[in-house]
């Protein structure tokens, strides 16, 4: 039966399809850690939790009625679609090859994994665990982008878009950062994906906005949420997800996981905290939107800094974020004109941006074996700063051009009946009774 197994392996092979072939348990330079593995199977499901149902109920709570059906069919789309085409392709030209530029297709259809193969970047689990774990973070990073263009984005161009994006954003800014690219090499700092998934997505979000224009009615009409409950339960979801989202981003069950974690939990506390009071001073009653915006502006702003600094640093980030990104919801959003329907640019965008460069500040050697500014590391600041100016200007140039190309091809936008009908209707033929 062995022998069988093995010579289906080999013809397998050469069509690119994964062949698992069972290895005796006690392979020589086997490194697989069966705790860690544990670990990473548990952040896997967290950070899959959070797009379904956790974003999902998340964008769908701050939509109106009409919409909320169109705008969860986003988060499962980009769930199935991604997936496959990580599986395809994705993995292998992120995180397999060390060129500057991006990887191989060595691990096309993931040929040539083994039972026992591990990946460099994480050596104590089985590569097939951290393909499946950076295929989560790929699959929130483009559900994330919907959110700008709720309410009006046609269904059709949003799929062609999200696989566009996702080859020609997501990919190459994964191997610069985390694959071996040119960002790793120049020692960027982002543990869990401040320039990758909340600048990346935050700036295509920003973009898309411009290019498709406001809704209609915004600005005039009340545009006010369906259900905020919904996105308070979605914020709960993807709260306890960032958990696997930064923990998991240690690679391993050990200290740092720990402290990226507790780093999380309380930036997201700072930052609510933050937000409500900025209402409250202001406008005499917090809201719990703000709160909610304020907790998930803490959570993307700590992501790129979690795995570098000491746990009461994620407090002074929670409360920057919290500051920074409301100023960005309300005044930067209002000064340049832009229907940005979710704040994924001013709450993603400017969170990535901001932690990114908090990172260079606060990092920690004891922690994550790079000092920055306040550890006597300037440089550090300035090489983040560099991180994120690559970051923006590859999201917004390649984010243009697709919308740009897609438009030839499919309309971006609903017509205005469908849009004052809802998505729902429109795209779906489904509504809530």
């Amino acid at each position: 039966m062995a022998g069988l197994l093995r010579r289906a392996a080999v013809m397998a092979a050469p069509l690119g399809f994964v062949t698992f072939v069972a290895a005796p348990a006690s392979a020589a330079g086997s490194e697989i850690n069966t705790a860690d593995t544990a670990w990473m199977i548990v952040a896997t499901a967290l950070v899959l939790m959070m797009t379904i149902p956790g974003l999902a109920l998340f964008y769908s709570g701050m939509v109106r009625k009409k919409n909320v059906l169109a705008t969860m069919a986003q988060s499962l789309a980009a769930v199935t679609m991604i997936s496959i085409l990580w599986v395809a392709f994705g993995y292998s030209l992120c995180f397999v090859g060390d060129g500057p530029w991006i990887g191989t297709l060595d691990r096309w259809f993931l040929a040539g994994m083994t039972m026992d193969s591990v990946n460099p970047a994480a050596k104590t689990i089985p590569e097939a665990l951290f393909m499946l774990y950076q295929m989560t973070f790929a699959i929130i990073t483009v559900a994330l982008v919907a959110g700008s263009v709720a309410d009006r984005m046609r269904f059709s161009a949003y799929l062609v878009f999200s696989v566009a994006w996702f080859i020609f954003v997501y990919i190459p800014l994964a191997h610069w950062v985390w694959g071996g690219g040119f960002l790793a090499s120049m020692g960027v700092l982002d543990f869990a994906g401040g320039l990758v998934v909340h600048l990346s997505a935050g700036t295509a979000g920003l973009v898309a906005a411009k290019v498709m224009g406001r809704r209609h009615g915004y600005g005039t009409e009340n545009l006010s949420p369906f259900d905020l409950s919904l996105a308070v339960m979605g914020t709960g979801l993807l709260w306890v997800g960032w958990f696997g989202f930064n923990g998991g981003s240690a690679g391993a069950a050990n200290s740092r996981a720990v402290l990226a974690i507790i780093a999380t939990h309380l930036a997201a506390c700072s930052g609510a905290l933050t937000w409500g009071a900025i209402e409250w001073s202001t406008r005499r009653k917090p809201s719990v939107l703000g709160m909610i915006s304020g907790a998930v502006a803490g959570l993307g702003t700590i992501t790129p800094a979690s795995g570098f600094v000491a746990p009461w640093h994620g407090i002074v980030i929670g409360i920057v974020a919290g500051a920074v990104c409301y100023w960005a919801c309300t005044w930067l959003k209002h000064r340049f004109n832009y229907d940005d329907s979710l704040d994924v640019f001013g709450v993603h965008g400017i969170g990535g941006l901001t932690g990114t460069l908090l990172a260079g500040v606060f990092a920690t050697s004891a922690i994550g074996g790079t000092a920055g500014l306040i550890e006597g590391h300037p440089q550090q600041l300035l090489i983040q700063l560099y991180g994120v100016a690559v970051t923006f200007a590859w999201a917004a140039g390649v984010s243009f051009v697709l919308l740009k190309l897609v438009a030839l091809f499919v309309p971006l936008r609903v017509s205005r009946e469908h849009e004052l009908e809802g998505l729902d209707i429109s795209q779906h033929g489904e509504a809530l009774q």
